[in-house]
This record gives structure tokens, C-alpha cells and sequence, in this order.
């Protein structure tokens, strides 16, 4: 007769073998190299006791190269589901003691399962990456595994928010999956992202660079522009994909989740001292974001990426609203390449999540010069006007000082579709500034004075008064409303709330053609 009890305690061993992964020796290993193993990560990501794993017992079948005499518990990744702050995340979680993580047919189907259900569920997804790339030993099955992936990816796409974590080596195939998805987590001195590794490197082109210099989590978080966090830990990277999810829907057809926040003075006198009347002095953008968000709620994304834009989530009386601001202390806040990708993105993102985008502008404009415009500048600057046209959620703008040129056009001006543009009264919008445009307009009469200097000076007072202020713009009902600086919370609130049920449709189409 069949003991019952025997069958579930059958069941429960071999659990304890799957959970157990490469065996202790591996474990140890990984923990010597600073990295956490799958299910540690997986344990200090969700909630307490709320993780639920899909597919534990599944196995590779390959028996080529000496594989039908190793086991792989779990064919090298953990997947499944749990909650983060009390709301459900399907996720995965590459395991490095089993094959190094390696990525074959089995691996990969328990990938794809997960992120349909996370689809199905309208639900965020996680990835925790931790791979030595495609398993060599199945061959083209491996690949083909990482297709069902990407296109999961493309197609989920806008749909659910996806979101990776190199916690790890990830090279090869395997990036194109992080660098499809909406934000991509790194961990320093630990993780690495590179299509082709040093030795690959050096034996192609003769080029020595160790895996850190190559692709670490500083190089991709300053440089490449291609990760948006970094963290000195893997417990600090987790705490802030947490906090990140905090500021997200579960998925497209959702807001975002609202924060019940003390009442606080919106009226903010420190405003008028943040920014320096003098149009040519720098300033620290963030301090005006500071004092116009709720507090600590700014969560700064691509911080050391294209530092003359500041972008990131906040919450405005508990409603998370994505920021897009031009930095003043950094290239003077003109815009370039690598600035007009990273706000493009950022605005897309929050169009596809229903986030209600705030613009800060203090532009100079785009910025100029021979390797900016053989680089592209015309194409890269494109996809900001691109992104703010197309999008349908709330969008506010707040000139604080300049907006010149083409750049004021493209930074969510009324005519390609801000719903509501204030500016302060020390605001100067105009094709140019004021001293460029002098020296054009009135290029005769200040060369033909006996005391050029001064008629330069009086002719750029002059169009400073008629044109560069917030005034003419208002007159022409470009600019809704010109405000008090120490009223700009408040002025923000009554817009949001003003805004909250805003629908706005487009023309049918399959989707446009942003100019990549």
C-alpha cells in the first residue's frame, strides 16, 4: 500500500534540492564574490512570506556535451510571483550556482511563461539578471530562447512596466532584453552589461579594458546613458526598485497610486531666493524641484547621465507626476544628443503609464556646434518634440528664467500641446536672447554710433523690454498665466487637479515614426 505521507515527504526533499540550487560549495562561492543568491534577492525585493514560485521542478533535455549527467534545479532561474508594498509583481531571478545562470530552451520558457502572466494580470515585471549569456552546450535553442524573450519584451512594451537588475554579468544577447525594458538597475563593481566581453575585445581590435572599465555600472550610468540607478549594494538596489514601483501603475489602463501625505503651507517663500535674477548665473535646479514637490519624494532617475537635464518621479500633494527640467549649472541648460534622448524616453515612459509630465524650463537652446550637428543634434532634438506631441497624459510647464529658439517650441510649449504654461515674471521668451538678437536687428545703428558700447547696451534693453518677457507670449495666449514664484505649488495643484480626468485621443494609426 501506498504511504501518503511518504509521497509529500518525496515532494518536500526534492523541493529542498531545487531551492538549494549549485549545491552549498557554489553558494558560497557567490557570496564570497559580494552577490546574494537568486532566492536571497528574490526574499529582500518582496514583501515578507508573499513569494509563490511557478515551475520549480522543470529541467533542462539536452544530453549533448556531458549535459545528460548534470542536474540543473530549476534549469538556472527562479520565477513567479509576490507582492511590493502590497501589490502583486511577477518576477525572475537567474540563478549563477546553476550553469552560471546560462540561458537555455527550458530557462528561457520559464521566462516567457512568467512575463505572460504578468501581462495577462496586468501586472509590473522584475528581472533579475545574473547569467554568463546563452548555454553554448543546447546550440541555437538557447538563442531562439532569448528571442521569445525580446519579443515579449517589445510587445509588453507601454503595457505593464518591466524593469531589470544587473546583479551580475549580462553580456551578449543578453542585454538587448534590459535595454528594451523601461529601467534598468545596476550594482557596482558587481554588474556588468558589454556585447562583447574584454578578451573578444582585445583580440579584434588590439584594445585592453578590464569588464568594470567596459561595461560597469558607473560606465552605463554616466557614459552610455544605458542604465538609469545605480547602487553601492545589491540590498540598496532592491530597497529602490521597491520605491520605484511605488510611483508606478500595475499597468497602462491604471493611475498611479496616491499617497496620503500631511497638509503642509504650499505657499513657498523661499522660491524667490532659489533662482538668481541675473539670466546668465548659474543654478541648481533641483532646489526649485525641492521646494515645489512633496518632501523627499524626488526620486532622480539617470542622475549621472546628461547632466544639463534633470529628470525623475515626485509626488505633488501624494499624486506622482514625472519631471523633465533643464539644469542651468550644466552647459547652461541648453539642450544636446544625449540630453534630447534621455527626456524623450523619460516622456514617453510616463505617457504609457498616465503620469502627468511637469516641464521646468530655463533653455538657452539646443546647443551648438560642429559635433553636435554632424552627431545628429537635428534628429536627437526631434525626438523631444516628438514625445511631448504624441503624448495624451496632463502636461504643465513652468518657464523659471529662459526660453529661446527652438528649444522653447520643443520643451512642451501650448502649440505642440501643453495643456497649461506658466511663467514667472522674470521669464524671457524669444527667438534669441536679448544680446544675440541686438547685435542682428541693430547691427548698423550700434556700428554706426559714435559710443557702440552703449547703443549695443540700450539696443539689448530695449529688446529685452519688448520682447524677452514672460508678457508679449501671455498677450498671444502662449503663456496662460504669469505668477508669483512663491505660488508655483500652489499653482501646480490646482492644474493637476484641474487636469485629472483629461482624455484626449489621436488619429488611428499603428503607431508613429519617432525619429530614431
Amino acid at each position: 500500500m501506498i504511504d501518503i505521507y511518504e509521497k509529500i515527504n518525496d515532494l518536500y526533499d526534492k523541493r529542498r534540492e531545487v531551492e538549494l540550487g549549485g549545491g552549498d560549495a557554489r553558494i558560497e562561492k557567490q557570496h564570497e564574490k559580494g552577490k546574494l543568491t537568486a532566492r536571497e534577492r528574490i526574499e529582500l525585493l518582496v514583501d515578507k512570506g508573499t513569494f509563490v514560485e511557478l515551475n520549480p521542478f522543470i529541467e533542462h533535455r539536452t544530453n549533448d556535451f556531458g549535459l545528460d549527467e548534470q542536474k540543473g534545479p530549476g534549469d538556472g532561474v527562479v520565477t513567479g510571483f509576490g507582492k511590493v508594498n502590497g501589490r502583486s509583481i511577477y518576477l525572475f531571478s537567474q540563478d549563477f550556482t546553476v550553469f552560471g545562470g546560462a540561458l537555455g530552451e527550458m530557462h528561457a520558457k520559464k521566462i516567457a511563461n512568467v512575463m505572460d502572466l504578468a501581462a495577462k494580470n496586468g501586472t509590473p515585471f522584475v528581472g533579475l539578471n545574473d547569467s554568463g549569456g546563452a548555454r553554448i552546450q543546447e546550440g541555437v535553442v538557447s538563442l531562439d530562447g532569448y528571442g521569445h524573450i525580446f519579443y515579449r519584451n517589445a510587445i509588453y512594451s507601454g503595457v505593464i512596466p518591466q524593469i531589470s537588475v544587473i546583479m551580475g554579468p549580462c553580456a551578449g544577447g543578453a542585454v538587448y532584453s534590459p535595454a528594451i525594458t523601461d529601467f534598468v538597475f545596476m550594482v557596482e563593481k558587481t554588474s556588468q552589461m558589454f556585447i562583447t566581453g574584454p578578451k573578444v575585445i582585445e583580440t579584434v581590435t588590439g584594445e585592453k579594458i578590464s569588464a568594470e572599465d567596459l561595461g560597469g555600472a558607473n560606465v552605463h550610468n554616466s557614459i552610455s546613458g544605458n542604465a538609469h540607478f545605480q547602487s553601492e549594494s545589491e540590498a540598496e538596489v532592491l530597497q529602490n526598485v521597491r520605491k520605484l514601483l511605488s510611483y508606478l501603475p500595475q499597468n497602462n489602463e491604471e493611475k498611479p497610486p496616491r499617497l496620503e501625505i500631511e497638509d503642509e503651507n504650499d505657499y513657498r517663500p523661499d522660491l524667490t531666493d532659489v533662482i538668481p535674477f541675473d539670466a546668465v548665473r548659474p543654478y541648481d535646479v533641483r532646489k526649485v524641484i525641492e521646494q515645489v514637490t512633496d518632501a523627499d519624494s524626488f526620486m532622480e532617475i539617470q542622475k549621472n547621465f546628461a547632466k544639463n537635464i534633470v529628470i525623475g518621479f515626485a509626488r505633488i500633494k501624494g499624486e506622482t507626476v514625472g519631471l523633465v527640467c533643464n539644469q542651468p549649472k550644466v552647459m547652461a541648460g541648453g539642450l544636446d544628443i544625449d540630453s534630447s534622448d534621455k527626456a524623450a524616453r523619460f516622456i514617453r515612459t510616463c505617457d504609457s503609464f498616465n503620469i502627468p509630465i511637469l516641464t521646468f524650463e530655463d533653455v538657452t537652446g539646443f546647443f551648438p556646434g560642429v559635433k553636435q550637428e554632424h552627431g545628429g543634434i537635428i534628429r536627437h532634438g526631434a525626438k523631444i518634440l516628438f514625445a511631448y506631441s504624441e503624448a495624451t497624459v496632463p502636461k504643465l510647464t513652468v518657464i523659471l528664467r529662459k526660453a529661446y529658439g527652438g528649444a522653447y517650441v520643443a520643451l512642451n510649449s501650448k502649440s505642440i500641446g501643453a495643456d497649461l504654461v506658466f511663467a514667472w515674471p522674470n521669464a524671457e521668451i524669444a527667438v534669441m536672447g536679448p544680446q544675440g538678437a541686438a547685435n542682428i536687428i541693430f547691427a548698423k545703428e550700434i556700428n554706426n554710433s559714435e559710443d557702440p558700447e552703449l547703443t549695443r547696451q540700450q539696443k539689448i534693453d530695449e529688446y529685452r523690454e519688448k520682447f524677452a518677457n514672460p508678457y508679449v507670449a501671455a498677450s498671444r495666449g502662449m503663456v496662460d498665466d504669469v505668477i508669483d514664484p512663491r505660488e508655483t505649488r500652489i499653482k501646480i495643484i490646482q492644474a493637476l487637479e484641474m487636469l485629472k480626468n483629461k482624455k484626449e485621443s489621436r488619429p488611428y494609426k499603428k503607431h508613429g515614426n519617432i525619429p530614431l
